[in-house]
């Protein structure tokens, strides 16, 4: 009998030391995932037979990682800011250099030419994507009504600019109040590693008798949380088109005040979904929204790895799973930023 209450008790505290090693692990917590592409256009010129015509746009890009509590776990932030440009015999100009300002580095200039940008008067100013370093660290763990207190007069606040953030924040703070607008529910969690993948694909087009020429630029962006094996929790994928025409002068003839929208935030009135049976590359009949099909093709990255990710593509579509699952667009774009956000 003693035997058996033994034999009973040791059990008992075998199962106790298991329900307490339990009670001690912690799961990391699931947080939200938000994205937001704020862009516009900015100053525009016409040629004038000595210097090109351009139109500029910017790109502001942010990424979030949101608690149940609205707090910004993480942050990731970029900006892409090409000119548009076209000359007086009605020629358009293409990019030769479309990186964006993270991946230019040093080479963007800002600690060689942007004296300026020093407003905390200590002689320094550092390159672009240091100082966003600086204000990425000031945003992570607020809310974002605490984040946009950081902003005065369009400049951070005296503490973040001498962290090394003196360059204009207003802009790049928008583009994150939009990431936690979007923020929406994810298998993401808090200790997840969070980058954005930018690429900017350029068609270019002269005047002829029929047409305006054309300066097209459409930037996709990606945000991929990652686990510690550099597989995707959770993504989400945007695109934004913007466009300026000229005539065989290099005079601007479309509207480069218009406000540019996202695809996503289009939503119905983009209209593939009215006027894109070219897509049904699965032939069921069926043409999904383009956001529907953004959709799809982020359910697709989870539990992929960059190597992963560039596999779903085949011929410039996706391959047939993915298409079945209703992204029948062209995704070319897509899995390039979606594969530099899953590089590590």
């Amino acid at each position: 009998m003693k035997r058996v209450l033994s034999a009973i008790l040791a059990v008992m505290m075998l199962f106790s030391l298991v329900a307490l090693s339990s009670c001690g692990k912690k799961t990391a917590e699931e947080v939200k995932l938000g994205l937001g592409v704020s862009a516009a256009y900015g100053t525009s010129a016409n040629a004038d037979g000595e210097t090109n015509g351009k139109t500029g746009v910017t790109a502001t890009v942010a990424a979030v990682l949101l608690d149940a509590n609205g707090k910004i776990v993480k942050c990731a932030i970029d900006e892409l800011a090409p000119d548009l440009a076209y000359t007086a015999e009605g020629k358009a100009v293409a990019n030769a250099d479309l990186r964006t300002k993270l991946e230019l580095g040093t080479d963007y200039g800002m600690a060689a030419y942007g004296q300026s940008q020093d407003k905390n008067g200590d002689g320094v100013v550092k390159e672009w994507n240091e100082q966003v370093a600086a204000l990425v660290a000031a945003i992570e763990g607020k809310t974002i009504d605490e984040v946009k207190a950081l902003v005065v007069d369009g400049y951070a606040t005296e503490d973040v600019q001498t962290a090394g953030c003196t360059i204009a924040v207003s802009g790049l703070i928008a583009a994150v109040e939009k990431a936690v607008a979007n923020a929406a529910d994810s298998a993401a969690t808090a200790d997840a590693a969070l980058q954005l993948g930018v690429v900017a694909s350029q068609t270019v087009t002269d005047v002829t008798d029929e047409k305006d020429g054309s300066n097209e630029l459409e930037i996709t962006v990606t945000a991929a949380a990652l686990d510690a094996n550099g597989k995707v929790q959770a993504a989400a994928t945007d695109c934004v088109a913007a466009s300026v025409s000229f005539d065989a002068k290099g005079a601007v003839t479309s509207d480069v005040k218009a406000a540019l929208a996202t695809k996503k935030e289009l939503g119905t009135n983009y209209g593939m979904a009215a006027y894109g049976q070219s897509q049904d590359k699965n032939g069921d009949g069926v043409v999904k929204e383009w956001n529907e099909q953004a959709a799809a093709f982020d359910a697709a990255l989870a539990g992929k790895d960059a190597a992963g990710i560039a596999a779903l593509e085949a011929d410039g579509y996706g391959v047939e799973s993915l298409q079945t699952a209703g992204c029948t667009i062209g995704i070319s774009d897509m899995v390039k930023a979606a594969v530099k956000a899953a590089t590590v």
